[in-house]
């Protein structure tokens, strides 16, 4: 993605023209991701029909491909436009459910491990 520092470019594990996903830098759980739009759109109703079946295709590729490397069961889809920026986090449930996924203190992402992973698993969807 050209000038992002070093830790970011290692959290990418999928990207195009349009959009990129990434381990998030705060996770809520192990693997927790998310799928970014590249451009500026300040909420999912200013997409194109067409952006947006790209961007939730992807969405729904990066889940199974989570579900497949961390071997879970549910991933939660988690969209919220306090940023004015429209993203998608994806955390997988391991043992809490519901609100209490979202209560659980993030801390700094350094083990990027899991980015390799993905890759390996979405250039197979893709």
């Amino acid at each position: 993605m050209g000038e992002l520092p070093e830790p970011f470019e290692k959290a990418i594990f999928y990207e195009d023209d349009l959009l990129y996903s990434c381990l998030a830098n705060y996770p809520k759980a192990e693997g927790h991701s998310v799928v970014v739009w590249k451009k500026s759109v300040d909420d999912l109703n200013l997409l194109s029909r067409g952006n947006y079946e790209h961007l939730m295709d992807t969405v729904d590729d990066v889940r199974d491909a989570m579900m497949k490397v961390l071997d879970v069961e549910k991933v939660y889809l988690v969209y919220m436009d306090e940023t004015n920026h429209v993203h998608w986090h994806l955390i997988p449930r391991y043992n809490n459910k519901g609100y209490a996924v979202l209560e659980q203190e993030p801390n700094e992402l350094e083990d990027f491990s899991l980015a390799q992973k993905m890759e390996n698993v979405l250039q197979d969807v893709k």
